[in-house]
């Protein structure tokens, strides 16, 4: 059987000059394996600088892009058992999504609610779980406090204003352009500010005495100052993108006088760390409130693996609203 992947041999600076729909032959089952048809798999920023060679963790070269997705099993090995034929699967993080089939150990495979739409559910695996974990681990958070967070217009963004709310837990969103605050209100988002130099008295003004417990920073650059400037005294400000380009910056006065805490949240490695029971837990939770449409993201547009630089192009350019998706096999 045939395949057409999106790959691509080395890293740059421009990510949609170095990747191409490529053929291939895939070869015979093995043992303990399922065959997919790729039906989904979003184009994520982790995507994007992993073209670049910018991100924590690069592929050996030549390499297949995607690192998440949907499927649906066309075929699997005899010896198989508990996976269907037809049944709905997410795939492995990192198993190269960007493909119209793929060969992939059954066992690795998380079976899904049927009947959900598969665009949604393929963007499952990453920004969804960084939204949740970001809420539920670092600050015993209740009903009623403050988060903030800045790149509110991302993906990752759209899902924390969904899963605040949904726990009562109140949130300040911060976009860098005027053009970006329509969408995020559209989200769900009830305060939504430009950024700027004056941020943290504008939330002040809205927030008054009460404290912001944590900060939630996808920018970097001094966006990651103000923000710190937003919390309350011993606040915790965590940091998980870079998307300015600039390392982040923030005075020391944060952390002597006011007892901030900066630190860091990479999805890997909680992956590394959690055992498979939690990890199920985690993607079962997410994929009922997926399926149930009480989690959505916004979708700009979706485009065949034929188009692949055109969607790649797309994703690396600033003024979207929403994720572009890659359906392999339309």
């Amino acid at each position: 059987m045939r395949a057409i992947r999106a790959q691509y041999s080395r890293r740059g600076p421009v990510p949609e000059t170095l990747i191409e729909p490529v053929e291939v032959e895939l070869p015979p089952l093995q043992p303990g394996e399922a065959r997919v048809e790729v039906l989904a798999a979003p184009i994520n920023p982790s995507d994007l600088l992993t073209f670049t060679g910018e991100y924590g963790s690069l592929p050996p070269l030549p390499a297949t892009g995607g690192n998440e997705g949907l499927g649906r099993v066309i075929e699997v090995a005899g010896d198989v058992d508990g996976l269907q034929v037809g049944a709905t699967v997410l795939l492995p993080v990192g198993c190269g999504s960007w493909s119209t089939h793929l060969q992939l150990p059954a066992r690795a495979l998380v079976p899904l609610p049927e009947g959900a739409d598969p665009v949604q559910l393929s963007m499952l695996t990453v920004n969804p779980p960084t939204a949740l974990l970001m809420l539920r681990q670092l600050v015993p958070l209740q009903a009623g406090d403050w988060v903030i967070q800045n790149g509110a217009n991302s993906a990752v963004g759209g899902y924390l204003i969904q899963l605040a709310r949904e726990r009562g837990i109140r949130t300040l969103n911060v976009v860098r352009r005027a053009s970006a605050v329509a969408a995020v209100r559209e989200a769900g988002a009830e305060h939504v500010l430009v950024d700027g130099e004056d941020l943290p008295e504008r939330v002040a003004a809205i927030v008054g005495k009460e404290p912001v417990r944590l900060g939630i920073d996808c920018v970097g650059g001094l966006a990651t100052e103000r923000l710190a400037h937003c919390l309350g005294e011993g606040g915790i400000l965590v940091n998980y993108g870079a998307m300015s380009g600039e390392r982040c910056m923030i005075s020391p006065r944060c952390f002597v006088f006011r007892d901030l805490t900066l630190r860091g949240f990479w999805l890997a490695q909680w992956f590394r760390r959690a055992n498979p029971e939690a990890r199920y837990e985690l993607f079962a939770e997410l994929a009922g409130k997926v399926a149930s449409g009480a989690l959505r993201a916004r979708v700009h547009a979706v485009f065949g693996i034929a188009r692949i630089r055109d969607a790649v192009a797309a994703a690396a350019r600033g003024e979207r609203h929403g994720k572009m998706v890659l359906c392999p096999n339309v």
